[in-house]
């Protein structure tokens, strides 16, 4: 059930819409929907905390968090295991029961008691110039409710989604692929339902689902998928998942796909004759995750940034595949490369080219047959970030990217 960003190999991670009970489906929507901020579980009401000015907000959450603080069963001080101490533990406030509400995050546990279940706000600093969220936002919002899923399990035996047995035999989680598709971005101050949940994949992975909607319209924005299996800590080798952990994790598996028929074709492998090259990349202290890796998003961030500006400027991304192959530490020196699927460039994109930016958004949106020809077919690129291995590079991750043009907008 855990999460990390770390990565050893190659991991899934897929995002899928749905609007049948499948992803947690629009049934659960249009409860909340006229429920308002109240939600009942198991007979009790339990009230969402209101939207308010941010001092206020602060001094609410200070007096519900000593208020609340005491309720949830937690490990003695001396900890044990291996697992976190019993003062770090109680500063996080990590329950060893499972829990069905979580009031500070506006959280639920649903449908039989194993699926996930978050409402949040989009915030100022998680969107980019236009407004909307940011992928890396979208990114960080899945990592944030999957490792909040398994706090609200009681399997959490530290600070970063591993189980007690996992703990106990030296191991975490690694993502060895991921796909995201994004139907629509999240603007700020929209409110958004984010459901994730497991399920078994092969005999010694885990898959990891989520969706987010819109609250007020229902709508799927962003769908996703992925696989993990367990590295040892110490040989940094992939593990076989021990029966005591399969015995915490299995009973929360749903058997449900958030991307139903999701293609599984291998990425090819670029090489330096690739259109785009951007070298001598370094992590910095903040990149680095609590396993000591330099984090996935960033490493999206990093492909990204190869691409030109005027692109970026021009579209935006719909869908992304990512196949991890080999963790990447502080030290390391990387290298990101990008190269357009030649099949994929509409045959309109030479005719922008060549009307440039000089055309104004009146003109486009005014001419039906041209708007038109700017918003079809979408851009394919095929993306490798690999490190510096003394004269040779080895494989961090490959991924593959589909765009779509910005729509433009009259003023």
């Amino acid at each position: 059930m855990a999460w990390t960003v770390s990565c050893s190999r190659v991991f899934v991670i897929r995002f899928s819409a749905s609007s049948s009970s499948g992803g947690g489906g629009g049934g659960h929507g249009q409860q909340h929907r006229s429920s308002g901020n109240a939600v009942r579980v198991n007979g009790a009401a339990h009230r969402a905390p209101l939207q308010v000015g941010a001092a206020l907000e602060t001094s609410i959450n200070r007096s519900l968090a000593e208020l609340s603080a005491p309720v949830l069963p937690l490990l003695p001080a001396t900890g044990g295991d291996g697992d976190v101490g019993g003062e770090e533990r109680s500063r996080q406030n990590i329950p060893t029961e499972k829990q069905t509400v979580d009031p500070f995050r506006q959280a639920l546990i649903v449908e039989g008691g194993v699926r996930y279940q978050q409402t949040l706000v989009l915030r100022s600093y998680e969107v980019g110039p236009d407004k909307t969220a940011t992928l890396e936002t979208v990114l960080n919002l899945l990592q944030e409710t999957a490792l909040n899923h398994v706090w609200m399990s009681g399997l959490l035996g530290d600070g970063f989604g591993a189980t007690h047995g996992m703990i106990r035999n030296n191991l975490i989680w690694v993502v060895s692929r991921m796909h995201v598709q994004v139907d629509q971005y999240p603007i700020w101050g929209e409110v958004l339902d984010i459901d994730t949940w497991v399920g078994s994949s092969g005999k010694n992975g885990m898959r990891r689902d989520w969706l987010i909607r819109g609250r007020n319209s229902g709508d799927v924005f962003v769908r996703a998928t992925s696989t993990w299996v367990m590295m040892n800590k110490v040989t940094r080798r992939l593990s076989k998942m021990p029966e005591e952990v399969r015995g915490e994790i299995a009973p929360w598996f749903i058997d449900r796909h958030a991307i139903q028929d999701e293609a599984t074709e291998k990425i090819v492998k670029l090489d330096s004759t690739a259109m785009y090259v951007d070298s001598d990349l370094k992590p910095k202290r903040s990149d680095l995750d609590m396993n000591h890796h330099v984090n996935n998003v960033k490493y999206v961030r990093w492909m990204l940034e190869t691409l030109p500006d005027h692109f970026l400027q021009q579209n935006q991304l719909s869908s992304i595949t990512l196949e991890y192959r080999k963790e990447c530490g502080s030290s390391d020196v990387v290298q990101s490369i990008c190269q357009p699927d030649e099949d994929s460039i509409p045959p309109q994109e030479n005719v922008s080219m060549v009307i440039g930016p000089s055309l104004s958004p009146e003109i486009i949106s005014g001419h039906h047959s041209l708007a038109g020809a700017l918003q079809q077919s979408p851009m394919k690129y095929t993306h490798l970030l690999q490190l510096k291995a003394g004269d040779k590079y080895e494989e961090i991750v490959r991924g593959r990217t589909t765009w779509k043009k910005k729509a433009y907008k009259a003023p």
